[in-house]
């Protein structure tokens, strides 16, 4: 009688699936970062202003350049080597952001005022650029997935900023 009340216990505690409704289903991951790396300042823009015109966006190769072609190397830094900074932020299916967004890495040779300026000069890039003007279909597809955009800047090459 004892083994009869504890199998009725354990059948209870397991989940429908286990019962023959349906397979056992993998617990729910977070959605994959979406990555793209860009070279800035871009090359043929004037560097700050936002894209205007023409297409929508409609692939990711052409959103990340896009959403960098906003990015203005700051002024007021001594000379430094290459900078690497990611910003890590999510699109709405318009194309504006959700929240805000948030530095998840950055290498920066510069000191810490200088650390501050690139940091700001990218959150600033991200905000100047959004809302993206995108097509319906890439919207669907990115709309809360995570977007990563790494900054890459070469740097003044010994002039100085």
């Amino acid at each position: 009688m004892r083994r009869l009340a504890a199998i009725s216990v354990m059948v209870a505690a397991l989940p429908a699936s286990a019962l023959g409704y349906g397979p056992l289903q993998p617990p729910l991951s977070l959605p994959d970062t979406l990555r793209g790396t860009v070279q800035v300042p871009l090359q043929g823009m004037a560097g700050g202003e936002k894209p205007v015109g023409g297409k929508p966006i409609d692939t990711l190769r052409d959103l990340f350049p896009a959403l960098a072609a906003c990015w203005q190397a700051p002024e007021g830094l001594a000379k430094f080597e290459r900078t690497e900074i990611t910003v890590r932020f999510s699109l709405r299916r318009d194309g504006s952001v959700i929240g805000s967004p948030r530095i998840t890495f950055s290498q920066t040779p510069a000191d810490a005022r200088g650390k501050a300026l690139l940091i700001e000069a990218s959150l600033s890039a991200v905000r100047r650029c959004t809302p993206a003007r995108i097509t319906p279909a890439l919207g669907g597809a990115i709309a809360g997935r995570p977007l990563a955009l790494r900054f890459v800047y070469e740097g003044p090459k010994g002039r100085g900023v």
